[in-house]
């Protein structure tokens, strides 16, 4: 026969008895779990060390970026677009190379600052899109006549260039980035280097410095820019130069945000400071920027349907210029109206 005391405990709906704590042990108040004061502080102190640390390397960062005046207003300039363009472009300028680091990145004397790479690079809705824009494009150069689109950085500098291109794609540009050669190199170095993959025949220039033989390797900063610069032994010439520059794109970026990257503070550190030193924006752009642009070229580098070269009508050689390319107005005016208002590209009508 049941007990009094276990019907009482069976009518209450069969729970145990209350566990009773303190002084008042059989008050019937439930034991609550307490944090100790100790863990709370830690974690609170944790928190307001982490975000003090991130606000102090954004100042630190945002106080190291190079500026330049890379934009003008001219009568006919196009008007700003959907989404945010930006050219990108790889300088070649010697002026603060010794003779010793000429010899290194194959680069000779020649103080002409031309640019090797330049790429428009939208952000959008439909995410980045990356368009190299061959160094040898015959285009108009605002006050200089027809020219390759290269030449206008040697002859106005950011300014010209960026108009050049404005007007060659009816592209309102919102934001330009330059990156130099010793820059280029040092970016990465500081990565341990990247890992490329060569085509069948291998890569071998002599007036570049490559000699690669098929397959994949490491590479360090020296290797990787006479990479991207070899053409003259390239049968693609210029074209296959924009893919490799591209590529490189895509190994840096993905090197870049891998693990052992951005969990060392021994590498994101150097990465983050060569990076800093190796560019120069424009007077818009900060450091938010350019961490918007380094996340879209991870995500568009090594995708064929984003990372486009404007489509070509021709090649050919012209008296006075020599080897140039010509876009094909319709296709490449396709794609730049769909860059500018932001839409899907229309890849099927660009292969």
């Amino acid at each position: 026969m049941t007990g009094a005391g276990e019907a009482g405990a069976g009518a209450a709906g069969g729970w145990p008895p209350p566990t009773t704590y303190g002084p008042g042990a059989g008050d019937g108040r439930r034991r609550r779990r307490r944090w100790p004061w100790a863990v709370l502080w830690t974690v609170v102190a944790l928190v307001v060390v982490v975000a003090a640390a991130g606000t102090a390397v954004y100042f630190w960062a945002d106080g190291r970026v190079r500026t330049t005046d890379a934009f003008g207003e001219y009568a006919g300039r196009p008007e700003a677009g959907r989404g945010t363009d930006w050219l990108l472009i790889g300088s070649d300028s010697r002026a603060t190379l010794t003779p010793e680091q000429r010899r290194e990145l194959h680069v000779g004397s020649d103080e002409v600052r031309n640019t090797d790479t330049l790429m428009i690079v939208h952000q959008g809705d439909h995410g980045t899109t990356m368009v190299s824009l061959p160094r040898d494009s015959y285009v108009a150069i605002p006050g200089h006549g027809q020219g390759k689109i290269n030449s206008a950085f040697a002859l106005g500098g950011p300014k010209l260039l960026t108009r050049t291109v404005e007007q060659a794609t009816g592209l309102r540009l919102d934001h330009f980035a330059e990156v130099d050669f010793l820059g280029f190199v040092d970016v990465v170095d500081a990565l341990g280097g990247v890992r490329i993959c060569v085509p069948a025949g291998g890569l071998r220039d002599r007036k570049s410095g490559a000699d690669f033989a098929a397959g994949c390797r490491e590479t360090d900063g020296v290797q990787a820019l006479s990479y991207v610069r070899a053409r003259y032994s390239d049968p693609e010439g210029d074209l296959g130069r924009v893919r490799r520059q591209r590529q490189l794109v895509s190994a840096v970026a993905d090197k870049a945000s891998s693990p052992a990257v951005v969990l060392n503070p021994w590498r994101a550190g150097p990465f983050l400071s060569a990076s800093l030193d190796a560019v120069t924006v424009d007077r818009r752009a900060d450091v938010r920027d350019l961490f918007r642009l380094g996340r879209g070229l991870r995500g568009a580098a090594g995708d064929e349907e984003r990372a486009l070269t404007v489509p070509l009508r021709s090649e050919g050689e012209v008296p006075g210029a020599g080897d140039v390319v010509v876009w094909d107005r319709r296709r490449a005016g396709e794609l730049f109206v769909a860059l500018r208002e932001d839409r899907p590209i229309p890849t099927s009508d660009l292969k």
